[in-house]
């Protein structure tokens, strides 16, 4: 689907372009510079904001303020549009392999068909892990979650790969790169695999990058696992969905430890950390639980009018997003993908993709939804769909973890390149108590 945006590109700003801040106390006032990108709004550049006139800017949850430039993924909330380096998620979800996605994220353009052999057979050369790393597993207990599992191992790659952790090396930082990609899969296989008390399994560099995981994850080496072709376009397709999303909360966690020039596995270990939050990594697991709860089609008209009643704390979770105020586009991209694995599976009848259906349907017909612009988010289907696959709740994290790995190193990447990259450092507003003494313990 080719999409068309005219109405995105916004004017560069005016070489002495300026906004102007008036201080009415004193008559002092200040210009700052007005900075423009590609698409999306104008920026002022406050960074002058505190030497010059002594006030910090304050703006909790960031939502007006950005951090870096970025030349990866840009959102237009209002329109429900996601771009990859300038290519519409849409497009790159219908016909690219993930590995055309992690190239076009690190290097800026798509592959040929040379660029895109060279760069699998590079992937492949790294898909496996240290043969002491499988020891690792043991020190954890069967029932832990694998998210945890994720957050432990990954961030002991830096032990086992400590030969290419100079982040001031362009080669090692590819290298890393090139690792973290690699590896991925196999060591999200292997926290499943663990967790189920099953034999580990090497993975195969003549598969692709989707297909190995579903061998990796169902595969038992007593006999060979045939990779249904369905049901690796759909985990190739939540893959791509997952790969980059801005300056979301695990991403700006990745840049921020990655600004102290930490090692790229300690700062992808970080984005695992903060992914694992209920309302980012696992809010499709929360979906899941609250179709459960409904129960039925029956009950949507009970728990719509709770979603609306303030003093009940019952939300409707996959409605609404921080950013997007339209549908947004990956949700119907996956809808379409619960319909194909469903249907290959056997499972047309899935009573939770029924109700999800039709609660869809009515919240987007009523004034309640429509006004606050609550419209399904990707964690709405994403639940369902791998479910359908076979995996467990616990899984829906380190599966977003696994897609989203290529987002957090080329954010890394970029921010590390940078000609201005600093260390970062917010600023806050400080409420606690005024300046005081220290009593001796006698006088408290």
């Amino acid at each position: 689907m080719k999409r068309v945006l005219p109405d995105l590109i916004v004017d560069p700003p005016l070489a002495d372009e300026k906004v102007t801040i008036v201080f009415h106390a004193d008559g002092k006032q200040y210009d700052f510079p007005v900075l423009g990108g590609t698409h999306g709004p104008k920026v002022i550049d406050v960074g002058r904001l505190y030497t010059e006139t002594g006030y910090f800017s304050y703006d909790p949850g960031f939502m007006s303020t950005a951090n870096c430039d970025s030349a990866i993924t840009f959102i237009d909330g209002e329109r429900g549009i996601l771009l990859h380096r300038g290519y519409p998620i849409e497009e790159l979800a219908a016909h690219a392999d993930f590995l055309e996605v992690c190239y076009l994220l690190l290097y800026g353009k798509l592959p040929n068909q040379s660029e895109l052999h060279d760069f699998g057979d590079l992937i492949g050369h790294h898909s496996m892990v240290h043969e002491q790393f499988k020891r690792f597993f043991a020190g954890f207990r069967r029932d832990a979650p694998p998210m945890a599992v994720m957050v432990g191992t990954v961030g002991a790659l830096s032990a086992f790969y400590h030969d290419k952790i100079d982040i001031t090396d362009p080669e090692a930082r590819m290298v890393a790169t090139h690792r973290l990609i690699a590896k991925m899969p196999t060591i999200c296989a292997m926290a499943f695999n663990y967790s189920l008390g099953r034999p580990f399994l090497y993975p195969r560099n003549d598969l692709s990058y989707a297909s190995n995981f579903l061998r990796m994850s169902f595969g038992i080496p007593a006999e060979e696992y045939v990779v249904n072709p369905v049901l690796a376009r759909a985990i190739n397709r939540f893959l791509v969905l997952h790969a980059d999303h801005e300056q979301n909360a695990s991403t700006a966690t990745v840049r921020i430890a990655g600004s102290s020039h930490a090692n790229p596995y300690a700062c992808v270990a970080a984005g695992i950390t903060a992914l694992w939050g209920p309302d980012h990594g696992g809010a499709n697991e929360a979906v899941v639980n609250m179709l459960e709860e409904i129960g039925s089609k029956e009950r949507i008209a009970l728990y719509i009018k709770r979603a609306k009643d303030k003093e009940d704390p019952f939300r409707l979770t996959g409605f609404g997003h921080r950013v997007y105020k339209n549908y947004d586009p990956r949700a119907a991209i996956l809808r379409e993908s619960c319909h194909e694995v469903l249907a290959e599976l056997g499972k047309k009848d899935e009573p939770l993709f029924a109700l999800a259906l039709e609660l869809e349907r009515i919240a987007l017909e009523d004034d309640y939804f429509i006004q606050r612009k609550l419209f399904p988010n990707v964690d709405f289907y994403s639940g369902i769909m791998l479910r359908a696959i076979g995996f467990p709740t616990g899984m829906f994290p380190p599966l977003f973890a696994l897609g989203r790995t290529i987002g957090w190193i080329a954010q890394w990447k970029e921010m590390i390149e940078a000609p201005d990259q600093h260390i970062a450092r917010p600023r806050q507003r400080y409420t606690g108590p005024p300046l005081r003494p220290y009593l001796p313990i006698a006088q408290r």
